[in-house]
């Protein structure tokens, strides 16, 4: 929600209006410079021909525009604005609202108002609407929709008002300082519940670290907290530290996926919400989602060895509320996500070495064979690796027009398969979905490891 006064013609309104009588006559409309501009013709002609009445006339069309401009420029009445968004956070494609809320503070009725919001042009027409008289402490509420196919974070505002007089002589515009956001965030594609690890669970059974299987001197004490249940006291180690110690409480310890994003610049050719970049970042966004769902602590890694989150064990999300924050984190990190100036993935080798045994899942570009041997090496300290690589030259022209290109391809994948990925091409037109699945299937022994480029 963003609010501002306004008191109209008050020289904070608008910085314009330091110039006083410049502004006001900077304000006048097509009609009150015609009328200007006829009144001084025809006072002119009545002077050289001698006629005092045309020069009455003249009088009047020239006073007009110029008594309609310094009234409304003199207009003191106030009101306030408000923006709020429906959602403020929405996927690329989808649409928001924008409510617009005006309230005169004022103890005098406004008089015509017409409001205009700034908003980004991929997000749509610049919005427009004609208030009517607003009475003393009334209000108008109008809203309009945005739209974009690209994600990214928009700025809205800040809001405008024109105040324009009876006879349309003349018109003056009015600012809000307020802005507000809009962040476009990736398409999430749902996916399918498939075991692509040995732990199917966020929670698995074989990571619990219980107290039950261990013996009495394997426990590990910490201090009494106040409200532990004294049934869980650890005597023998009460008595070592000589203070009050409990048993630790079984904690299950949360699988852990690793998404990894490259966004190399010369890993990727076209530009468009089609091309094969805007892909491998849709993709990211929808295992980042379906992991967390399904009880897995996740993170996001590029090529640049980022990391996101960087706080908590590992760089991975937490659980409840965190896990949340960290969630919108991600996605608002992709949301604005572009090309890296890098050219190898070395940096996100140096990040993954430290070694885990959760789930890699990588979006990689175009793969040369040396920064294929470099993710090929990723595999070593991973419970499991599942890598979607986007050949460029399928996504920009048709493969039997690059002669070796396919060939070419064919090898990175083998290079990866050999270092124990389960490796699939993306060609264009695939489905995050379709290709999931498959993975699942070639993992478990169901589809030939060969063909990489389609999919079943």
């Amino acid at each position: 929600m963003s609010a501002a006064g306004l008191p109209a013609g008050h020289p904070e309104a608008d910085r314009g209006d330091k110039g006083g009588v410049r502004t006001a006559l900077a304000g006048l409309t097509t009609r009150g410079r015609s009328f200007l501009a006829a009144g001084i013709a025809a006072a002119v002609c009545a002077y050289v021909l001698g006629q005092s009445d045309l020069l009455r006339v003249g009088l009047l069309l020239a006073v007009l525009p110029l008594v309609c401009a310094a009234v409304l420029y003199r207009t003191r009445y106030r009101v306030a604005g408000s923006r709020r968004l429906s959602p403020a956070r929405v996927p690329a494609g989808a649409e928001a609202r924008v409510h617009l809320r005006m309230d005169n503070v004022s103890r005098l009725p406004t008089g015509l108002l017409m409001l205009q919001d700034r908003v980004p042009y991929v997000l749509g027409p610049r919005p427009r609407f004609v208030l009517d008289r607003v009475e003393a402490g009334g209000r108008r509420e109008v809203s309009y929709r945005v739209r974009s196919d690209l994600r990214g974070r928009y700025p809205l505002g800040p809001l405008q008002l024109r105040l324009t007089d009876p006879f349309g002589m003349c018109e003056l515009t009015r600012s809000f300082s307020a802005h507000d956001t809009l962040t476009v965030i990736p398409r999430v594609e749902p996916l399918p519940p498939v075991r692509l690890t040995g732990d199917a669970k966020g929670y698995g059974d074989g990571r619990h670290r219980s107290v039950a299987l261990a013996g009495e001197d394997d426990v590990i004490p910490r201090g009494y907290r106040h409200g532990d249940d004294l049934r869980r006291v650890h005597w023998r180690s009460t008595a070592r530290y000589g203070e009050l110690m409990v048993r630790r409480e079984e904690q299950p310890r949360r699988s852990g996926c690793t998404v990894l994003l490259d966004t190399r610049g010369l890993a990727y050719r076209g530009a468009g919400p089609d091309a094969a970049f805007e892909w491998a970042v849709t993709g990211a966004a929808s295992v980042l989602v379906h992991m967390l769902e399904r009880g897995f602590s996740v993170r996001l890694v590029t090529d640049t060895g980022t990391s996101v989150p960087s706080e908590g064990a590992d760089g991975f999300t937490g659980a409840g509320q965190a896990s949340a924050d960290a969630a919108g984190l991600m996605m608002d990190t992709l949301a604005v996500i572009d090309h890296s100036e890098g050219d190898g993935l070395s940096r996100a080798y140096d990040l993954l070495r430290g070694g885990n045994e959760g789930l890699l899942v990588a979006f990689f570009g175009d793969l040369d064979e040396e920064q294929a041997a470099v993710a090929a090496r990723m595999r070593q300290r991973t419970g499991g690796a599942v890598a979607f690589v986007l050949d460029s030259d399928t996504w920009t022209r048709e493969p039997t027009d690059v002669p070796g290109a396919r060939s070419a391809s064919e090898e990175r994948l083998r290079m990866l398969r050999e270092a124990g990925w389960t490796a699939l091409g993306v060609p264009r037109g695939a489905t995050l979905n379709e290709l999931w699945r498959r993975a699942d299937r070639e993992r478990s022994g169901l589809a030939p490891a060969g063909g990489g480029e389609g999919w079943s």
